[in-house]
């Protein structure tokens, strides 16, 4: 089964692309095949037409809170509020966010999903420092014009199937809250490249079965690739693809999302968040 992973990005160049780990899964082993640069959205568009059958995990918001849909206003299914979205084209959409922000008090203006809650992980109404609206926006109204099998907002028999996955759950697993990642404006660390070569070091070994029930093939031209990149994106791609893997030797019960998330928000895949 090929397994992908995606890093992604709201505005890719050159510079910082999407990244993609492609991956092959036989039975609970997972192989780095190679590590795939898209620098255009159009190139990702592309990407998302390839003949399946595949698995990926996309680092991006699936879907926004209940709570702001309901409060704008908004159709309540996902695939009706996408149109929307889909609709209002990027200014719109953040101009929407931006005024909704600025009309609530402190606490409130960065609603969070049911997911977002139970991974830590940032509210997808965020546009600015980690510009998480941003990538929701360029990123799932694609995968829906695309036509792959979304999970659990848009379920098809598509043996494309797109899941939401979230790098830092597999990180913070192996290295608490150490940072292993430098942004584009800060220096490579001493610290931060021991933090990859142990993250790395723990994706080869049987902690990984423990954690995923994987085991993991990692040439060393790669893995040395992976430890060196000091923004991570590569590593966080593979750290998609070790999600997607896992929900697809799940795929018999939901690819281990639970039944009863709200599927209109979407669910981030991985083993801690089972519930």
């Amino acid at each position: 089964m090929r397994i992908f992973g995606i890093d992604f990005t709201s505005a890719p160049s050159r510079r910082k692309p999407i990244t993609c780990a492609l991956c092959t899964l036989h039975d609970e082993q997972l192989t780095l095949l190679e590590c795939l640069t898209l620098p255009t959205l159009e190139e990702f568009e592309i990407f998302l037409r390839c003949d399946g059958p595949w698995c990926a995990a996309f680092d991006f918001p699936f879907g926004l809170p209940r709570l702001l849909l309901a409060n704008l206003g908004w159709p309540r299914h996902w695939e009706d509020y996408m149109q929307l979205v889909a609709t209002q084209g990027r200014t719109g959409f953040e101009e929407t966010i931006t005024c909704y922000c600025a009309s609530q008090p402190p606490g409130q203006k960065h609603l969070l999903r049911a997911t977002d809650t139970l991974a830590k992980s940032r509210s997808p109404m965020m546009l600015h420092r980690v510009p998480v609206g941003k990538m929701f926006f360029q990123g799932a109204p694609r995968l829906l014009q695309s036509g792959v099998s979304i999970l659990p907002c848009r379920p098809t028999s598509d043996s494309r199937v797109a899941l939401e996955g979230y790098p830092a759950l597999v990180a913070r697993r192996y290295l608490g809250s150490r940072s292993y990642k430098s942004d584009e404006r800060s220096k490579q660390t001493g610290e931060k490249l021991a933090a990859r070569r142990e993250l790395v070091q723990a994706l080869r070994s049987p902690a990984l079965s423990a954690g995923f029930g994987l085991t993991l093939t990692l040439p060393d031209p790669l893995a040395a690739i992976l430890i060196s990149n000091p923004m991570a994106d590569l590593l966080d791609a593979l750290l998609c693809a070790i999600q997607s893997a896992w929900a697809y030797t799940r795929r018999a019960d939901g690819y281990g999302i639970p039944r009863n998330c709200d599927s209109d928000e979407g669910w981030i895949v991985d083993p801690g968040m089972m519930v």
